[in-house]
């Protein structure tokens, strides 16, 4: 039944955590044996000589840095939407010129023109 269910649920998060604990455990032992391992006398020597492997010093880029930049490529700037910015969206896209088109002629980028238009109400709502 449901109680004999949960039991069993009960029993194997407990096995979980003993695995956990467990591969927690070796992982550490494993890792404190890495410079003894590759003929280091302490961890420092070790982590110096894995760094220096790697290309020298970090330049603060690690996992949480996120992606970087496409070589070549220098990121926009925001744009500052004006009235002047406003009145030419909407005298383009009147005159039947696609967003992309908008974006080009205008110098802003095509998420813009389409909140502009939206905010002019040139866009249909969706259904």
């Amino acid at each position: 039944m449901v109680t004999h269910k949960i039991k069993q649920l009960e029993a194997a998060k407990a096995h979980l955590a003993r695995l956990q604990t467990s591969i927690t455990k070796q992982l550490q032992k494993e890792l404190a044996g890495l410079p003894a391992a590759y003929g280091f006398s302490t961890p420092e020597e070790f982590f110096h000589a894995v760094t220096a492997a790697v290309g020298g010093k970090r330049k603060g880029r690690g996992p949480a840095a996120g992606p970087k930049p496409a070589a070549g490529k220098k990121r926009r700037k925001r744009a500052v939407i004006t009235d002047a910015t406003r009145a030419a969206v909407k005298k383009l896209a009147e005159a039947g010129k696609s967003g992309a088109e908008i974006a080009r002629e205008v110098g802003i980028s095509l998420p813009s023109v389409q909140n502009v238009k939206k905010a002019l109400g040139l866009v249909k709502a969706r259904k």
